[in-house]
């Protein structure tokens, strides 16, 4: 009996070590719950990490709200995979579905390690969860992103697949939270950019002008500099492709510079060769140390960042000494240089608490970059004084002429002057030297000037000059043509002025001219790209429906005219842009477009309606046979295959078609929107198909169409109306001007939100006619407010469409509101917003050029949510900035900080401050002690009807005066 029980015993035994060995090594981790209100949760400890694991991972899940627990195998995806893997889980206690961003970071300096430094990899390759399909990958060039959805109470163990044994961090985040932490830091890392990239542009310039060695090897380090945090802000991926195994090479490459142009400025701002030959075999040596380990940079970039970080501490160490030395020995350059150093100290000090992971907030790594920054802009500083210490610039006495002819030849235009009664233009310098003509041959009589001319300008350049001689009085002010040598036209800008002698008579005219040939070749690009595709140089859609307008009315009066509208439009373009890249998706565009012009005669036309959306007008043919079949040979052109990176890609068409027909009423744009309907039908069978139009295929967008004719009679029925948002002084809390906004009340329908209604006018082209009632209405109201309580200072802005910015029109509109209305310009301001700009930023430049120099207000809404906000406040005639809600959120603290420099760069560039979405009095008194003027928010007022608005006024003017 003895021996059956220890049978039994032994088997046990053996049963119980088979499922011991079937179990993975580690399946016990934390199950993190994911809320709402969770915006953002470091899964960095909660994550269990599965060393050489293979190619197939188990791994038990984490129980579930119904407490099982289950064991899933995850295979190895991708070639980049390590055998390393990661778990961990998440659980979804609410009863609604949420959304969640699974970050993890190539690059993070916190605890990257002193000696064999992490420099950064892609991180994740996969994530698969327990349940359901892999995580999509989210485009970021910066982290690898996950979108994952957890549905109501539910457990999903997660399994990553990992590129690189080292995961630092592991981040859950609310998407828009995300999004508004990563457009936080924009700002700030554009401020730091900027302020490295000229310091080192100006320290390169004082060496080019200065001639000393301090400048070089200053300019060195801040260029040094500058490549840094360019990697570490992920700015060189913008400009050059870097694949994930390079971004290391080129972080130690940076490291390395960093350290070798710190050795380089030491010795050279301490002049140490003066002292010892040793220092420079010292210094020497170093330097082509470190230049080996560049080219070890190439092979194995860690070795080669650990390297760089230990010569940049033993840099900053040795430097404390021989500083400390010679301050002793009172030498002035190690004196001003303390200032600085101690900085530097300090900056190595937190470096190293850093990367050795003792310091592990996400803010240190920004803010180590703007100390570096910062040092270099000191150290600049203590340069610049140093080099300029010896001597005083010269400073000459000039009188005011010698002050005008000097600022005159500095600015390198020419003299123009005209001796009037001894009829003789001299120009200075000679204007035949640019023209390439025989010497002081427009030295003479104005007569001489006139063969040389445009004959389009002589005339006008004629009369001009007869005016100002029999009125005494004006000034000139012309753009003219004169031929060159060549044969070639170059345009002039005359600036001058009469000078009008004792007895009354003009004496002389005196004046600038100006070679303006680029300026005026500029406008013409500027027209040229209002009416055309920038990519494939095709009429846009304004031009194609001016130019069927003008078939049209020939058609009506010439019976063999019958023209056909094609609209085209490629399936599934956007899956080709995803997948090959939008450079490819150019590429087959341009394409396309030529093989369809090779199609056409001369008197067709082809134009670009939108991203991949095609129009025609056939005017070739009017037989229906004929133009089935140019139909056939337009699909079949798209559907040839082309040739890209060693394979052929396939692209299909859908084609929609209407032939006008004698005694049509249809107007261009209704011609086009049937030519739409039948494109969409074929898209709706499928696509790759041609589809004439039917009338039924108006019932699809009757609703849009009938909202669409609704609001063209609108304005007729005065169903529009303007409400008014105050803007009010933070100082005082008055109202300092309105926010013109569009209501639209419909009969049947009651209030209708711009919203819905904006995008049917601007695609229909009605915002234009909206936009200006908007002005002119907006304008008018003011005035009366203006007349009705004296002299007070108030503004309104009205908002302008990308419609309207486009059109030349919008100049005349703005000059016509003006003189109607006898408002003062400075008062009325138009708000627009960066993505307006963006369609078209050398023509949007031009018009608010034109509408400021008229003494209009021009402001930037939304500013600090795009990503080139800095460069816009130097390059447009911005005068008022709107700061968004969004900087006000009191869960991101850091936005403070962003949002007091926005104010303060503002007003350093002449610019007011509106902030919008203020939500309570703290908010205002503290925007108020940071220089903000003016707020604009419902915690002040609602959007106010014309009544509401002006009993307030009144109020207010009352108060005001009562005071």
């Amino acid at each position: 009996m003895t021996g059956h029980m220890l049978k039994g015993l032994s088997r046990i035994f053996v049963l119980v070590c088979l499922i011991l060995s079937a179990q993975p090594a580690a399946n016990a981790f934390e199950t993190i719950k994911i809320t709402k209100e969770s915006t953002a949760l470091d899964l960095s400890k909660a994550v269990e990490v599965y060393r050489n694991q293979g190619e197939n991972f188990q791994v038990t899940t984490a129980p579930g709200t119904d407490g099982i627990v289950r064991r899933i195998e995850v295979p190895a995806n991708d070639k980049r995979s390590t055998g390393d893997w990661a778990a961990f889980s998440l659980a979804n206690p609410t009863d609604e579905q949420i959304d969640r961003l699974i970050v993890a970071p190539h690059f993070r300096l916190v605890g990257s390690g002193f000696i064999w430094p992490d420099l950064g990899s892609t991180r994740i390759v996969a994530i698969t969860p327990s349940e359901g399909f892999a995580l999509d990958r989210q485009a970021s060039e910066d982290a690898d992103i996950f979108l994952v959805t957890l549905n109501p109470g539910s457990v999903i163990t997660f399994v990553a697949e990992l590129a690189s044994p080292n995961l630092p961090q592991v981040y859950v985040w609310e998407p828009n939270a995300y999004k508004d932490t990563v457009n936080s830091y924009t700002l700030y890392r554009g401020i730091l950019l900027g302020i490295a990239g000229l310091l080192a542009l100006f320290l390169t310039i004082l060496f080019v002008v200065k001639g000393t060695s301090l400048f070089p090897a200053t300019a060195a380090l801040a260029w040094a500099v500058l490549a840094y945090i360019c990697v570490d802000f992920g700015f060189w991926n913008k400009l050059i492709e870097i694949t994930p195994g390079n971004e290391q090479m080129w972080r130690a490459g940076t490291e390395v510079a960093l350290a070798a142009t710190l050795v380089i400025f030491l010795f050279t701002y301490l002049n140490l060769n003066r002292w010892h030959d040793n220092f420079s075999y010292g210094a020497l040596t170093w330097i082509l140390g470190l230049g080996v380990v560049s080219g070890v940079a190439i092979f194995d970039p860690p070795i080669a960042a650990g390297i760089a970080r230990f010569s940049f501490a033993l840099t900053v160490i040795s430097g404390t000494v021989l500083i400390g030395f010679f301050s002793f020995r009172s030498y002035d350059r190690a004196i001003m240089l303390i200032p600085t150093w101690i900085l530097l100290l300090v900056w190595l000090m937190g470096s190293w608490l850093t990367v050795s992971g003792i310091l592990a907030n996400d803010i240190i790594q920004p803010a180590l970059a703007g100390g570096l920054v910062l040092i270099i802009l000191l150290i600049g500083f203590t340069v610049m004084q140093h080099a300029f210490s010896g001597g005083a610039l010269q400073q000459g006495l000039f009188s005011d002429v010698e002050r005008q002819a000097l600022a005159i030849i500095g600015s390198g235009d020419i003299v123009w002057d005209w001796d009037v009664p001894r009829d003789r233009v001299v120009t200075t310098p000679d204007l035949t030297n640019f023209l390439g003509a025989s010497a002081s041959s427009l030295h003479g009589a104005v007569r001489n000037w006139l063969p040389t001319l445009h004959a389009d300008d002589r005339d006008r350049f004629r009369t001009t000059l007869d005016v100002i001689l029999e009125n005494r009085r004006g000034r000139i002010s012309q753009t003219f043509r004169l031929r060159a040598n060549d044969g070639h036209y170059y345009w002039y800008s005359l600036k001058a002025r009469p000078v009008i002698g004792s007895d009354g008579e003009i004496v002389r005219c005196v004046g600038t001219l100006i070679d303006v040939t680029e300026q005026k070749k500029a406008e013409e690009r500027l027209l040229h790209d209002a009416v055309h595709d920038n990519l494939t140089g095709l009429p846009n859609r304004e031009l194609f429906l001016d130019r069927l307008g003008s078939v049209i009315t020939m058609a009506q009066t010439e019976s063999k005219i019958r023209p056909t509208v094609f609209i085209i439009d490629i399936d599934r373009f956007k899956q080709v842009n995803d997948g090959l890249g939008i450079s490819a998706g150019d590429t087959f565009l341009l394409t396309i477009s030529r093989r369809l012009h090779r199609l056409l005669r001369p008197q067709d036309t082809l134009s670009r309606l939108a991203a991949d959306q095609f129009g025609l007008i056939l005017v070739s043919e009017s037989e229906p046979a004929k133009i089935a079949a140019f139909a056939e040979a337009v699909k079949q052109a798209i559907r040839a295959p082309i040739a890209f990176a060693k394979r052929e890609i396939v692209l299909t068409a859908s084609l929609g078609l209407i032939t006008w027909t004698s005694g049509s009423a249809a107007s261009p744009e209704d011609l086009m929107k049937d030519a739409e309907l039948a494109m969409f039908q074929a898209k709706r069978f499928g696509g790759d198909r041609i589809e004439p139009f039917r009338p039924a295929f108006r019932a699809v967008g009757s609703d849009r169409l009938q909202l669409e004719s609704d609001l063209r009679r609108a304005l007729e029925r005065r169903e529009i109306h303007i409400a008014y948002q105050p803007i009010v002084r933070l100082e005082d809390n008055s109202i300092a001007g309105f926010e013109a906004l569009m209501r639209w009340d419909h009969p049947r329908r009651g209030s209708i939100p711009p919203s819905e209604f904006i995008p049917i006018a601007e695609s229909s082209g009605l915002i234009v006619q909206l936009g200006l009632f908007a002005m002119q209405k907006a304008a008018e109201d003011l005035v009366n407010w203006q007349r009705s309580l004296g002299a007070s200072p108030l503004f309104v802005s009205v908002n302008i469409s990308s419609s309207q910015l486009i059109r030349q029109d919008l100049i005349d509109d703005v000059r016509s509101v003006l003189l109607q209305t006898q408002i003062e310009p400075s008062s009325l301001k138009l708000e627009l917003t960066e993505s307006l700009m963006m369609e078209n930023p050398e023509r949007s430049a031009y018009v608010l050029s034109s509408i400021k120099a008229m003494g209009v207000g021009v402001s930037l809404d939304d500013f600090g949510t795009g990503y080139s906000s800095l460069s816009y406040l130097t390059t447009f005639p911005f005068d008022m900035i709107k700061i968004d809600r969004s900087f006000l959120r009191a869960d991101q603290p850091q936005k403070v900080t962003l949002l007091r420099s926005m104010i303060s760069m503002a007003h350093d560039l002449g610019l007011s401050v509106v902030t919008e979405g203020i939500e309570n009095e703290s908010d205002a008194l503290q925007l108020r002690q940071m220089g903000c003027e003016y707020a604009q928010s419902f915690m002040f007022s609602p959007p106010l009807t014309l009544d509401v608005a002006t009993k307030l006024l009144r109020e207010q003017f009352q108060q005001s005066k009562a005071s």
